[in-house]
């Protein structure tokens, strides 16, 4: 058997395995596989290992190879029954199997299309549809979203909220959100339509048992609301081909999941949940993290009125990241030299579910890094930045999401979000206006929302016993002594945080959060070595804190956690989401240690992680509509006091000889003029 680095997700044959191990626990029984995935080897294990390997020492033993398995039992009419297995795959055995009462996997495919199927066949939906008396030729779209606990419906089962709209055109890409229709349904786990109902279409309406007629003059031209080429006008002619040719490859190398690049060195990996997942990143050498990853995402809609809360999404702990990723193609999602990495999954049999280029890696130029030009001589020195891409894409039903690190050579990683795909709609009332949403179009209706991310930090800055540092800026006084006479002197001030917690950001103080290591001094600085969070300032979860989104995500409250490292603790709204009640998230769990005395809170040189929240309060334009232009955030982890000088100072100096920049000889044509000659 060829060496499986421990860090390397689960290939084909191991997916099988495990499935064939974890099915023999479940004698007579058709278990529904939901998950078999990697279970990451313990840390403490793994740093062992990985420092023997680092000294080619061979006598410190391999970490096992696990994977977790979730299988769902479904048996007559109640609730399906999750389990949650971990698989021995050294020596095939199971050596944990619990039965997650009252707990849900992740949204299946084929279950929601089962759903749409079922709520389509449902004779009340039918007639109701009929009562609408839609536009001859029209078709009818169901969308099915998993049911947002709002603590009116029972969570033991599924509930899923079935959504209407309807399509004019006989097309598949027409843009169905165009027509959002006043109807609403619920679908139980069994698949049968526990309710039907209408939607408010106004301000002071509510939900009813009564429908309408559609309202015909909502119908308008495609080219306000349609976004595919084949169903739009012709495209602007003005843009000329860009094609980015590295005539000598790229300057990145990789084995199997393993990559190297300039100083940078790191292993990839993926999963059903978080998609792309980095470990053991390192930096000429220098460890600086154990492993990054977007742990979770939430997305809760703003419109208060009845069903419209039931609108909020984990779009990793309900969707996954991974489950959702795109088939990325060559010269549309990633240019240059491009190297793609492919990931697997599972059918609900257990049989390997390739997924083709999930991530996607090549290098980008950053423009110029650093420059000086010497005032006496003119001479002028220029360096160009190239950042290396690990990129992937995500779509969750109308939402599309890019996600991609960004290696730089003066050893800053960046994290960048983009946001776009198509608003999700409701109707509204033809001139009617409401203050929670925006109308893009005639009876539709985008409701503000917010994208909360968090993305998990599990710092080895020149170790794995690191401490959070919050930095801020202050004035020094004015007081006339010696030491500020002119009243313009400022100073930081530097606290070490010491118990898990919360914290927030302060713009005002120039707050920042340092990861260093105590234990390693700059012999130049005279500090501690360490990495600077530079923060996506954004607004926190508006939801009360009594409110079910606040209880079930809890990240969402700070924009920093710190917490002490624990191998099971990777997502901070909990492992399930599903229409989880609260309780589950970092902030409950910091509470239980506290209140357990056998339990420690100290995260001052600890084994931490450190969790950032950030995103977008994203109260529609009508320029997001009928396709959202990107919204873009960027995160950054950037090196503090950990070297010497600028590590980007041995990059080559950019020339004309390597970049063969073409300068354009066009004659300049006279612009015509925008206002008359004539008197």
């Amino acid at each position: 058997m060829s060496f499986i680095h421990p860090f390397q997700p689960l290939d084909a044959e191991e997916v099988l395995q495990a499935a064939q191990i974890a099915r023999a626990v479940f004698p007579g029984k058709s278990p529904n596989f939901r998950v078999i995935t990697l279970q990451e080897p313990p840390k403490k294990l793994m740093v062992r290992w990985l420092a023997s390997q680092d000294l080619n020492h061979n006598d410190v033993e391999k970490p096992p190879r696990f994977a977790r398995v979730q299988v769902v039992l479904l048996e007559g009419e109640g609730p399906g029954q999750l389990y949650d297995l971990l698989v021995d795959l050294d020596q095939s055995t199971v050596v944990k199997k619990e039965h997650m009462a009252g707990k849900h996997s992740y949204i299946d495919s084929n279950y929601m299309r089962a759903v749409e199927e079922a709520c389509r066949a449902d004779a009340r939906v039918q007639a109701e549809i009929d009562k609408l008396n839609l536009p001859i030729g029209s078709t009818v779209c169901i969308e099915t979203w998993a049911y947002a606990t709002d603590g009116e419906i029972a969570t033991e089962q599924r509930t899923t909220m079935c959504w209407f709209y309807m399509r004019l055109m006989d097309h598949p890409d027409t843009n169905y959100y165009a027509y959002p229709l006043e109807l609403c349904a619920e679908v139980s786990e069994q698949l049968k339509v526990t309710k039907v109902y209408h939607l408010p279409s106004a301000a002071d309406e509510r939900a009813s048992e009564q429908g309408r007629p559609f309202d015909h003059r909502k119908i308008h031209s495609t080219a306000a609301s349609e976004y595919h080429p084949v169903l739009r006008p012709p495209p602007r002619s003005s843009t000329k081909p860009y094609q980015v040719v590295q005539p000598e490859g790229p300057s990145f190398q990789t084995s199997g999941n393993f990559l190297t690049w300039e100083k940078w060195s790191l292993h990839i990996g993926f999963n059903y949940r978080e998609g792309l997942t980095l470990h053991d990143i390192r930096y000429d050498g220098r460890s600086l993290f154990y492993r990054l990853s977007l742990s979770e995402m939430f997305v809760p809609y703003g419109d208060p009125r009845k069903p419209y809360p039931r609108k909020a999404a984990f779009d990793l702990g309900n969707d996954g990241a991974g489950i959702n990723a795109n088939n990325l193609q060559l010269g549309c999602d990633c240019l240059g030299t491009i190297k793609y990495f492919s990931a697997w999954h599972n059918t609900s049999s257990g049989m390997p579910l390739k997924m083709p280029n999930v991530i996607c890696c090549h290098e980008q130029d950053d423009g110029i890094m650093w420059k000086h030009t010497n005032f006496r001589t003119k001479n002028a020195v220029v360096t160009r930045s190239r950042v290396l891409v690990l990129q992937t894409i995500i779509t969750v039903s109308n939402y599309e999401y890019i996600f991609a690190f960004h290696f730089g050579q003066d050893a800053s990683i960046h994290y960048e979000v983009r946001a776009t795909g198509i608003l999700s709609t409701v109707p509204i009332d033809l001139g009617d206006t409401v203050p929670y949403g925006t109308v893009v179009g005639p009876g539709v209706m985008a409701p503000y929302h917010q994208h909360m991310f968090c993305l998990r930090l599990d710092p080895a800055i020149d170790g794995q016993n690191n401490t959070l540092q919050v930095e801020e800026s202050h004035a020094m006084p004015v007081d006339g002594s010696i030491h500020n006479p002119y009243s313009v002197g400022y100073t930081t001030v530097k606290e070490n945080v010491e118990n898990e917690g919360g914290l927030d950001l302060d713009i005002t103080k120039n707050r920042v959060f340092k990861i260093i290591n105590e234990q390693k001094i700059n012999p130049i600085t005279k500090t501690p070595v360490g990495f600077k969070i530079y923060p996506i300032y954004s607004q926190m979860l508006l939801a009360n804190a009594d409110s079910f989104h606040a209880k079930r995500s809890e990240f969402a409250k700070h924009a920093i956690w710190v917490t002490r490292y624990d191998d099971e603790e990777l997502f901070p709204s909990g492992r399930y989401t599903m229409q989880s009640i609260g309780g589950d998230g970092i902030e409950s769990a910091i509470k239980r240690r506290r209140q357990d005395p056998g339990s420690s809170t100290s995260v001052r040189n600890e084994d931490i992680v450190v969790w950032h929240t950030f995103g977008s309060t994203h109260n529609p334009r009508i320029e997001d509509w009928p396709v959202m232009p990107y919204e873009k955030m960027t995160m950054s982890l950037k090196p503090v006091n950990f070297f010497l000088g600028n590590p980007a100072l041995d990059v080559a100096v950019s020339t004309q000889a390597m970049n063969k920049s073409v300068l354009d000889e066009r004659e300049d044509k006279q612009p015509k003029s925008c206002c008359s000659s004539r008197l």
